[in-house]
């Protein structure tokens, strides 16, 4: 199968590149190259026959027609997005730019794409979304499928518009559509302004570590590469114009992620220890919600899918990386708003 993958040298989706490649699949990583963007994330792959490169933005209909034309790919999986929470409070227009516009164009692109190939039966527009645009759970519960959407966030809203434009491409043109909402993903190649990376290398620099509100917001944390095996299954087995749920089935307070990676940097840079002494608590993120948590009973029924790596074993190793791979995050640090406290509205 011929794959375009787009925001392919992001964290996701160079997870994804990483492992169709491996599977024999062929690839054009379709990238914009913004902020978060990273083509060591690929380099492992960068040099296989399978794999191709284009730089575009999504909001460029022209060049995404272009790239369609001259590729003529069996699916599409669509990862490009804004994605950073904090970022979206400080400037919403980025993420309606992209994550709107970016997709309208893109699902254009392909309508227009697919038509002109005769509609062949077996091609698929993935799109790859997030379990924030269900909004926030009390105490108890999980989202299904069917949970009504209730963005908080710039960020969470404009990906439901995204998600609500695909099945509405679905619903009205016929476009095969394959839809999935993950939980929090963390793992390798991580952009080191999200929690997970924040945590590892403020430790490791001695710094404090900061902690929005009281700790308690709770997530359900789905390995990365755990989560592009299921979405190349839901690529390939998922139904049309059917959404499934991925979760890592580990949910955790942000306190107690925290504690755990401290746990991991005291076993592994013991002269630090104890780590935890930087937990710093901070104002808390406007409309921070409260908790996420994910029913995966469909994609597990349905396709037989279930996470393999569970958050202490995926931590562990997370920790090892980026600990070895100081070449790769270093450069990364002195890239626009990267270690200063954004969102704060």
């Amino acid at each position: 199968m011929k794959i375009l993958v787009t925001g392919g040298a992001g964290f996701i989706g160079s997870a994804v590149v990483r492992l169709a490649v491996a599977r024999g699949h062929e690839v054009v990583n379709l990238d914009a190259l913004t902020y978060a963007a990273n083509l060591a994330n690929v380099a492992s792959v960068a040099d296989s026959p399978l794999y191709r490169f284009e730089q575009a933005d999504i909001r460029d209909r022209a060049a995404l027609d272009r790239i369609l034309s001259t590729h003529k790919p069996d699916a599409i999986m669509h990862l490009a997005a804004e994605s950073h929470v904090d970022r979206s409070i400080d400037g919403p227009g980025a993420f309606i730019e992209t994550n709107v516009t970016g997709t309208y164009n893109l699902l254009e692109a392909a309508r227009a794409y697919w038509t002109t190939q005769g509609r062949p039966e077996g091609f698929r527009f993935h799109h790859i979304s997030t379990d924030e645009v269900f909004g926030s759970l009390g105490e108890t519960g999980q989202f299904t499928e069917t949970t009504p959407y209730d963005p908080r966030s710039p960020y969470s809203a404009s990906k439901a518009a995204s998600d609500h434009l695909v099945c509405a491409w679905h619903e009205t043109y016929g476009l095969p559509v394959v839809l999935t909402n993950c939980s929090n993903n963390y793992g390798p190649f991580h952009f080191p302004e999200k929690l997970v990376p924040v945590v590892i290398l403020n430790a490791l620099h001695g710094r404090p570590i900061p902690v929005y509100g009281d700790g308690g917001n709770v997530r359900d944390w789905l390995y990365v590469e755990d989560h592009a095996d299921a979405l190349l299954l839901a690529l390939e087995k998922g139904s049309l114009g059917r959404s499934y749920n991925i979760g890592g089935e580990n949910e955790a307070r942000n306190i107690d992620l925290v504690r755990t990676i401290c746990a991991h940097m005291d076993h592994l840079r013991p002269e630090s220890a104890p780590h935890d002494r930087l937990i710093t608590f901070v104002a808390d993120r406007p409309g921070h919600d409260r908790r996420y948590a994910i029913d995966p009973t469909r994609i597990r029924t349905e396709l037989g899918w279930r996470p393999s790596v569970t958050v202490e074993e995926g931590l562990r190793r997370t920790v090892e990386w980026y600990l070895n791979n100081e070449d790769w995050w270093r450069p990364l640090l002195s890239r626009q708003g990267v270690g200063e406290r954004l969102g704060k509205a």
